[in-house]
């Protein structure tokens, strides 16, 4: 038999490599460059948006004319009325023709679209929705960090900067003020927790706080390192929101259901209780292997690791911002 390959050939080996599945990839019976040919890789930023934008929109009312969109990238809350709406947060791209339909509901243009962070999840549509006439706000290091590639650890995704289209249009260095539809809102940056690119906005009559991915509500948070995320900041951070909230706040995580201050209060607790412990095995001159295997957060992963991080994810994670 000719030892050489035709094209027919080559394609039913292809063919035949895929039938027989991963498990003879993992066992290393296929050559390496043939299991390449047989299952190319995805990128992985790819694969994330699109797990992510698979994720259904689901509105919970919040007031008169505020409305939380919860699912793919997270929580959107949509201020609307006759000035127009304004919208916090954008989900990710693949969501967007599903997002569109959603603000179309409230039958006003979006005027104003404010971003918590720099992350993907929650800028991805802004060049859609600045296109359609919306002005963008945010942090100015939330631009800056927009304009720059970067790898988040932890989660190994690698992001080219963004396009300028999807840039915020309006920034600030403290704080910012809106009036829209009857409410007051206040946008202000905090110290460096998740990333150095946080805000929370409060809706003053509405007694609604949007705290961004300073608050995950019932599971372990990522925090980016890599621009400036530390765990003590999202410790004194959540101090910050807790006074900002009374029992009757309503306070939207950026990941999580809708919470309370007494959610707040427990997330609050587990991130001291979480530091404090990796802190002193860091201190004893553990690695971020060994301080895993001790398994810190053994009595805490019932209650919080139910989302992207178990137990020992999340010890790399506070190693690594500490």
């Amino acid at each position: 038999m000719s030892r050489t390959v035709t094209g027919r050939t080559r394609r039913e080996w292809l063919r035949m490599m895929a039938a027989m599945g991963a498990g003879a990839l993992v066992d290393g019976l296929l050559p390496r460059e043939l299991a390449r040919a047989a299952n190319p890789p995805q990128d992985p930023v790819a694969a994330a948006r699109a797990r992510i934008g698979a994720i259904p929109i689901q509105a919970q009312p919040l007031g008169e004319n505020l409305t939380l969109l919860a699912g793919p990238g997270g929580n959107v809350v949509v201020l609307h009325g006759s000035d127009g709406m304004v919208v916090v947060d954008t989900f990710v791209a693949p969501a967007w023709p599903k997002f569109q339909e959603s603000l179309k509901g409230f039958a006003v243009p979006v005027k104003f679209v404010i971003n918590t962070h720099w992350h993907f999840d929650h800028t991805d549509n802004n060049a859609p929705l600045r296109a359609g006439g919306a002005t963008l706000v945010a942090h100015e290091n939330t631009k800056l960090r927009m304009t720059e590639p970067h790898h988040l650890a932890v989660l190994e995704l690698d992001f080219p900067p963004s396009p300028a289209a999807a840039l915020p249009q309006r920034v600030f260095k403290d704080g910012y003020k809106l009036e829209a539809n009857g409410d007051r809102l206040a946008v202000t940056h905090v110290p460096p927790a998740h990333t150095d690119t946080d805000v929370v906005v409060r809706f003053e009559k509405a007694n609604v706080l949007h705290a961004g991915d300073v608050f995950f509500n019932g599971r372990y948070p990522y925090i980016d390192g890599s621009t400036g995320g530390r765990v003590d900041g999202m410790i004194a951070a959540a101090d910050r929101l807790l006074s900002l909230a009374d029992s009757d706040t309503k306070i939207v995580p950026g990941h999580g259901p809708l919470g309370t201050k007494a959610d707040l209060a427990k997330f609050r607790d587990m991130l001291s209780t979480a530091a404090d412990r990796v802190r002193k095995l860091k201190a004893s001159g553990k690695s971020v292997e060994e301080c895993a295997a001790a398994k810190p957060f053994a009595d805490l992963d019932a209650d919080w690791g139910k989302g992207t991080f178990n137990g020992d994810a999340f010890v790399k994670v506070v190693y690594l911002t500490l």
